[in-house]
């Protein structure tokens, strides 16, 4: 999903990516910049590299997460980590107004520091007396959950989360009398209703829920913020860094 489409529907989530690099080496994206928004990059098979703008670099194994929230503008890169097949999902969130301009921060965890409660890894949020490390910018869960075939597991999301939705990285699995599968993103309707999956294959899917993004999406190429200033405030941001990176030979 993208800003311009289901982003639109389900913001504060606005892009969703599913990784899988198959029997191929896992591309390298270069240097790249953001600005309003954080990016959480979830690796569940193989691991990837990583570079930013704030000084760090290094590899993101199976289990971790890449949490890294742009603010006012940042630059990083991802690509190859050990040989073999990689597989995982990159998520933008769109920050509220009080962080879209604030300073970047960027917090890489390896799969030991991610609670985990039954099948589910708590990656952004607080599930069933779990917590993640990383400071969510608004009410938001996203988990990623394992299920073995025949298992089962109910999500209940909090009473305020009006988005709720569950992207299939892998196997089938059945909600709500539906069977849903790898490659697809399935969208709930507004509500807090409990939510409850039985594994139709071994399957591994993430389901985000949140309190709805008050604000319209306005978006640059790799930004997204609250106002046409804020993005004019982020874009410039954006410009002064590739100058820097320009200067020292990067680009």
């Amino acid at each position: 999903m993208s800003p311009g489409d289901l982003g639109e529907i389900l913001k504060p989530f606005v892009f969703l990516d599913l990784l899988d690099s198959g029997n191929d080496r896992f591309p390298d994206f270069g240097l790249h910049p953001h600005s309003g928004l954080a990016t959480l990059t979830y690796v569940a098979e193989g691991s990837i590299s990583y570079e930013d703008t704030n000084g760090a670099t290094g590899l993101v194994r199976a289990g971790g997460v890449e949490w890294m929230r742009a603010g006012n503008g940042v630059w990083h890169s991802g690509g190859a980590g050990d040989p073999g097949r990689t597989r995982g999902f990159q998520l933008w969130v769109a920050l509220p107004a009080h962080l879209e301009l604030g300073g970047s921060e960027s917090l890489y965890q390896g799969a030991a520091d991610i609670p985990q409660v039954g099948p589910a890894r708590v990656l952004l949020g607080s599930y069933g007396g779990a917590a993640s490390a990383i400071e969510a910018p608004s009410s938001i869960n996203y988990l990623a959950v394992s299920l073995k075939a025949g298992e089962t597991w109910l999500y209940e999301p909090p009473q305020d989360h009006s988005v709720l939705w569950v992207g299939l990285g892998k196997g089938t699995v059945e909600a709500s009398n539906e069977a849903l599968d790898h490659g697809e993103i399935v969208i709930f309707e507004a509500g807090a209703d409990p939510v409850a999956f039985k594994a139709l294959t071994d399957t591994e899917f993430m389901i985000g829920s949140a309190v709805r993004h008050p604000h319209d999406l306005v978006l640059g190429y790799y930004s997204v913020h609250t106002s046409a200033e804020a993005l004019q405030a982020g874009e410039a941001r954006i410009d002064e860094i590739r100058d820097t990176l320009v200067a020292k030979g990067r680009l």
